[in-house]
């Protein structure tokens, strides 16, 4: 029976009782004073089996045709309700970076926040916060109930296509501000998920890599990323991945569906599949419990075929009861049945402003020679080249997609993926932003299309600015450089004028063969609504630069744990369902848990960029370092604004190594405002767990008994300050 049919009877039967059945006696799971667990038994003990399969799939609005009912939008994911229950339909938009498109057309407006990379350089748990929130409001005035967003997969290669959607290397600062954006999109009564559950850090053979790494390695790496995202955060749901890991889909994989999740994390919600992820009923005894864009699959396993394997014993009916019960519980604890969508229009200048806090704070300024910025006042022209600066600022391509009014597209490359659309910038363009602080300098604008006529004008310039980019997109892989010959025309612009200043516009890490012929060089990301003003005030010297990298810039390609790209060699087309004719592979994570910086410290390599690394417009310094230990380490120290003007600067906590292990690890850090000459005591105390490793045999986490050395520095390369404390031994169970 159609999951719509079966769902209208369930209504018609309580519209022929009469007024009483829908009087709050007949519904006592609309009683906010229980627990979301009972009030999901409560729903539960009035629907038949087919009623519950019917909340285990979900379908793709666009794939509905004449078949969409006229109150459902076009968006990633529709779930329907049961409105004489008072259990509403979901409406699911893909999301992180604010509400995607979708296909909903030109006029569907939405704020774009920056990158999560970019976000992941704010290292403020708080500016997370607030974009979720801003998010999440714009999401339900647009009629959505459920974000798609929460991703949290590590950057362990920086050519994986969907690194500007996550938050850098290091799993602690990761998983932090992952959870604190979730937590801001649920302050809404609404949905998010986590994802992409676990190991997708790359996008060639995603439907077919299976990636492989030891337990503790894992545990201690990729899934604590999660492991604190989801403590803080605490999503409704989470979304598994397509690719393999270890051997088995990841959509239907026991170990990370069952044991990790609900054994060991003790987490209640529900687990929803990538769109076209699921490969067979078998995946509900996994631990899968809703099958999402179904259509997407090659055929709709947990309806008809679902019902057949409880019919012949294969899954329990038990199995349907706890997947309807988990599904049905997470719309009750995030406050979705209480809280009806509200409507009305978006206040998107309000809306932006949060985007723009969150643009500024993420920018990171990577040199800085002569102290070329802030912009001298005396400057008489200024050049702008490159990077479509006159236009706007770039966005990341693929699901995510958030296109506001009066973006514009331009075309795509041939490597990106058939289904994705064209690069977008966003309409926020830097050149206007620079004339408008420019003051009485003249503002010239090129191209960049010609290397020679843009070095001629910068050489006419008193300085010049080059705009570059870099377009990423979900369902492909890219190189780690520029696009284009924009390289070239950096080099040609800083031998014409060495006051050049590179603005770079990237997914994340990229070569930077100029690096030591130009002047000054700012990472500002894919920046979002007011990126180009953010850009414009760090430019001019209104703000200081407060990014520090959330990911390690390595000199070269030669430098990663796999200098081949992985899969590269079968020249795979990503596309929504398997590529045809590519062969699976296997992609070994032999660096284990030693990812970005903990591999360079392994190995003693120079990166172009440490992890953590970001100059200031202003000094600091750190001294009288007081280490105390116990059940885990404190590290108290004086910060010193040493320079002539107000910034902020954020410390970093590093353990260097333990009584058994030597691994550089991230194990706290703070931010600071200070004003010239002003001096600061901060303290920063590191969770238990980052001092422990994973016991596979006694499956829990141990703390070694002794000592642990740390590092205080501005980056993970500088031990500025260091120390030593006595850890008490014990152990912390999952």
């Amino acid at each position: 029976m159609d999951r719509r049919l079966t769902i209208g009877v369930c209504a018609a039967a309580l519209a022929l009782a009469g007024p009483l059945a829908l009087a709050a006696p007949a519904r006592p799971w609309m009683n906010p004073k229980l627990g979301p667990d009972a009030r999901a038994e409560l729903v539960l003990k009035t629907l038949t089996l087919d009623q519950q399969i019917a909340l285990l799939h979900g379908d793709m609005p666009i794939f509905l045709g004449a078949k969409r009912p006229a109150d459902v939008q076009i968006a990633a994911g529709w779930m329907p309700g049961i409105p004489a229950l008072g259990i509403p339909a979901l409406t699911e938009s893909d999301a992180s970076l604010g509400v995607a498109n979708a296909g909903r057309g030109k006029a569907d407006d939405a704020t774009p926040l920056p990158s999560g990379l970019a976000l992941a350089a704010t290292w403020d748990a708080k500016l997370a916060f607030a974009g979720g929130a801003m998010i999440g409001k714009e999401a339900r005035q647009k009629g959505f109930d459920t974000l798609l967003a929460g991703g949290v997969n590590l950057l362990r290669d920086p050519r994986n296509g969907r690194n500007f959607e996550y938050l850098g290397e290091d799993p602690l600062l990761a998983g932090t501000l992952d959870g604190a954006a979730i937590a801001g999109i649920q302050s809404n009564h609404m949905v998010s998920t986590l994802k992409h559950f676990a190991l997708n850090d790359q996008e060639t053979g995603r439907m077919v890599l299976d990636a492989v790494i030891d337990e503790a390695a894992f545990r201690e790496s990729d899934l604590l990323a999660f492991e604190i995202a989801l403590e803080t955060g605490r999503p409704g749901s989470v979304m598994c991945a397509y690719n393999r890991v270890n051997g088995t889909y990841a959509c239907e994989n026991p170990f990370l569906l069952t044991q990790v999740l609900r054994k060991d994390w003790h987490w209640p919600g529900w687990t929803m599949s990538d769109w076209g992820a699921v490969h067979g009923v078998g995946a509900a005894l996994a631990g899968l419990d809703q099958e999402s864009g179904q259509q997407l699959d090659k055929q709709v396993f947990f309806d008809k075929p679902l019902k057949a394997a409880v019919a012949s014993g294969e899954v329990p009916a038990a199995r349907i009861h706890e997947m309807a019960h988990r599904y049905l519980r997470s719309l009750f604890a995030t406050g979705v049945v209480d809280h009806p969508l509200p409507g009305g229009g978006l206040d998107t200048a309000a809306d932006a402003a949060v985007a723009g806090r969150e643009a500024e704070a993420a920018i990171v300024l990577l040199k800085n020679e002569a102290g070329l910025l802030p912009l001298a006042k005396s400057a008489r022209t200024i050049a702008v080249i490159g990077g479509h600066a006159d236009v706007g600022v770039i966005s990341g391509g693929g699901s995510s997609q958030v296109i506001p009014l009066g973006s514009k597209t331009f075309p795509k490359p041939k490597s990106a993926p058939a289904w994705g659309g064209g690069e977008i910038y966003h309409p926020d363009p830097p050149l206007a932003a620079i004339q408008a602080r420019a003051g009485g300098a003249r503002v010239v604008f090129n191209d960049g299309s010609d290397p020679a006529a843009a070095a001629a004008i910068a050489k006419s310039a008193d300085l010049a600015v080059v705009f570059a980019t870099q377009w990423s997109s979900e369902g492909m892989d890219i190189a780690m450089k520029l696009d284009g010959d924009q390289d070239a025309l950096i080099a040609a612009v800083a031998a014409a004028n060495p006051k050049t200043v590179v603005v770079l516009e990237t997914a994340g890490p990229v070569a930077m063969p100029w690096r030591d012929k130009v002047g000054a060089i700012l990472e500002a990301w894919y920046p979002g609504a007011r990126g180009g003003q953010a850009i414009a005030k760090m430019l001019a010297g209104e703000i200081d630069p407060q990014g520090r990298l959330p990911a390690t810039f390595p000199a070269s390609e030669a430098q990663l744990a796999r200098p081949m790209l992985p899969g590269a060699d079968q020249n795979v087309v990503e596309t929504l369902s398997p590529a045809q004719g590519a062969k699976a592979f296997a992609v070994t994570y032999s660096e284990g848990s030693d990812v970005g910086y903990r591999a360079f410290a392994k190995s003693g390599e120079t990166p172009l960029y440490p992890f953590g690394y970001g100059l200031s417009y202003t000094s600091f310094r750190y001294s009288g370092l007081k280490v105390n230990g116990g059940q885990t380490v404190t590290a108290s120290f004086t910060v010193a604004n040493v320079g002539d003007r107000a910034g902020t600067d954020t410390p970093q906590l590093y353990l260097t190594a333990g009584p058994k292990r030597t691994q550089q690890r991230l194990i706290g850090w703070t931010k600071v405002t200070l004003k010239p000459g002003e001096a600061r005591v901060v303290t920063v105390t590191a969770p238990r767990r980052m001092l422990a490793n994973w016991d596979v045999a006694a499956h829990g986490w141990r703390v070694d008994g002794g000592a642990y050395k740390l590092a205080v520095g501005p980056d993970a390369a500088t031990a500025t300050l260091s120390g030593s404390a006595k850890v008490a031994a014990g152990s912390l169970k999952p």
